[in-house]
């Protein structure tokens, strides 16, 4: 249920980048802290 609720969110953040919401917002920090959340996974496989 968690990994779930993270991808969905991962997702919308990746949406909002891409269409410059985060950017206009000045909210682009989301992208890097999804960043630092996904690394230790990535890292490990």
């Amino acid at each position: 249920m968690l990994f779930g609720l993270f991808y969905i969110l991962a997702i919308a953040i990746l949406v909002l980048h891409f269409t410059g919401f985060l950017d206009r917002h000045n909210l682009e920090w989301l992208l890097f802290v999804l960043a630092a959340a996904v690394f230790p996974a990535v890292f490990f496989l």
